[in-house]
């Protein structure tokens, strides 16, 4: 058999569907988990021409660290199930992830300071996980990826990281086992290589910062610190044990970085892993404080803002009056803990007075002027099983059109999706703070949007059922599920705001 067929039922569970991807290690498709109604996986097959012993064990082992290190941290690709099909062909069953690999990424632009300090981060803590080890046969083992580089991160947009990264692909990841003999054979990419990976040598965690040192230039400025001759094996050899990395001024003069920052990548590429970072927790007590610092002037003008908002007037002057709600949402700026990035996130904002709910959106500039004239529908979306979850739509349209959505999830086993959906309920309306993508420090425009009274009332409704429900701790299936909902929902609601917008009548949900 030399590939699987699409719209094979694989194990009377799994519908495959397209090929999605083809790797040395074999092929990935993308497939529907029939047994739970539907929902998107990704199967991996063992490569026909890997399928001696030797290789069908390691491919069984790669399954088995996976769903150990998908489980440990949110930062790594999660394992669901393996085994072997009919024709005796090895396969695992990842979930399945919706966003954009990070050289998908960096071939639009160079990131952002901001965005590549949280995304940095979060590929370290996946690293951290793994290079802690795990229990294997009885054994403290420690895992070593072999292949940090961007075609192996996904970032995928989700509310509450701002946009959540993974480490993909540990099929070649090693096992460091002090008693165990392991071949020496060649894995990885050439030009995120260690010295000591292309000599054969046995690995420990320098080797993957090395690599991570070498994509995070390319996450900076958009091109390769190292360069070789040719792209043979020998070029890349040569290049990594005596070519210097280029400095960050040679490659872009105007890139302003923090030299603390300019320090650290250029240690991760150091020839020797002896001059390193010496663990991946040395690289995350780098990065740490050059967040704060980035983020500390926001964060205060926010807690000045507050503070002064809440101070009493005690002089003899005539008394001003208390900011508005909307004069309040327009003193915010962005959050530090949010990448500069197209995202929507909710968000409780605490005066002397009240709680309000909001929606934080951030845009261009055009596409911000573009809907402060237009026409705001909501609607709220709920599912009790498997997991308590509320869809929360919000559709801007205006005269030309153009429609936008901003759609989020609230948990309603958690204590603050339960507070917003209690308290969008109660008050009956939210505000919707815009900001610039090229001026984040201010929020540039606010708008009201009022929720219809049915609707209300099932928010209290969802709230207080999901309090003794009993969840089958699938959240992303409950989300997979309110997703296809909305997609269903939205050809109707267009058409019916296009109404609106050419002189139709009005419907619950919208306010302009």
């Amino acid at each position: 058999m030399t590939s699987q067929e699409p719209k094979r039922l694989l194990g009377n569970r799994y519908q495959l569907e397209e090929m999605i991807g083809k790797g040395a290690m074999g092929q990935v498709y993308k497939a529907k988990d029939m047994l739970l109604g539907g929902v998107i996986v990704a199967v991996k097959f063992l490569s026909q021409a890997l399928l001696d012993k030797k290789m069908r064990d390691r491919f069984v082992r790669e399954a088995t660290i996976c769903a150990w290190l998908g489980e440990k941290s949110n930062h790594i690709v999660r394992v669901k199930d393996y085994g072997v099909d009919e024709n005796d062909i090895s396969f695992y069953v990842m979930e399945y992830l919706e966003g954009d690999n990070l050289s998908e990424v960096l071939r639009r632009e160079s990131l952002p300071l901001l965005r590549f300090l949280n995304i940095s981060r979060q590929i370290c803590l996946g690293l951290q996980c793994a290079h802690k080890g795990i229990l294997y046969e009885g054994q403290e083992t420690q895992i070593i990826h072999r292949d940090i580089k961007p075609s192996n991160i996904l970032v995928i947009p989700d509310s509450s990281f701002g946009e959540l990264v993974k480490v993909l692909d540990f099929g070649i990841a090693k096992l460091i086992q002090a008693d165990s003999a392991q071949t020496q054979s060649f894995m990885g990419t050439l030009a995120y290589c260690s010295p000591e990976q292309m000599e054969g040598k046995e690995l420990d965690p320098r080797s993957d910062i090395y690599s991570l040192g070498v994509m995070m230039f390319e996450m900076l400025t958009g091109e390769m610190p190292i360069l070789a001759e040719n792209r043979s094996f020998g070029g890349w050899y040569k290049a990594h044990h005596s070519t210097p990395p280029r400095s960050f001024a040679s490659v872009n003069p105007n890139l302003k970085l923090p030299k603390a920052l300019e320090n650290l990548v250029m240690s991760c590429m150091a020839k020797s892993p002896t001059s390193r970072p010496q663990s991946i927790e040395e690289v995350l007590e780098a990065l740490e404080p050059l967040d704060e610092r980035l983020g500390r002037g926001r964060v205060l003008g926010q807690r000045i803002g507050v503070a002064l908002s809440r101070l009493p007037i005690t002089n003899d002057k005539p008394e001003k009056p208390l900011a508005t709600a909307d004069e309040i949402c327009r003193q915010t700026s962005w959050p530090s803990n949010k990448p500069i990035s197209s995202i929507v996130f909710p968000h409780i904002i605490r005066t002397s007075r009240e709680e309000l709910a909001s929606l934080w959106v951030m845009l261009s500039q055009e596409d911000i002027q573009k809907h402060q004239v237009s026409t705001r529908y909501n609607q709220f979306l709920f599912v009790m099983s498997p997991h308590p979850m509320v869809l929360w739509i919000t559709c801007l349209h205006n005269r030309e059109h153009k429609t936008r959505w901003l759609t989020c999830y609230l948990d309603l086993k958690t204590t603050q999706g339960q507070k917003m959906v209690r308290l969008l309920g109660e008050a009956g309306c939210y505000r919707i703070l815009f900001f610039a993508l090229s001026k984040p420090e201010r929020c540039a425009h606010v708008m009201t949007s009022t929720i219809a009274p049915a609707q209300r009332q099932l928010l209290t409704e969802w709230a207080n059922s999901s309090q003794t429900s009993v969840s089958a701790n699938q959240p992303q299936l409950s989300k997979k599920i309110l997703q296809q909902e909305l997609e269903k929902l939205k050809p109707k609601i267009v058409t019916k705001l296009q109404a609106i917008n050419t002189g139709g009548s009005n419907f619950p949900g919208m306010s302009n």
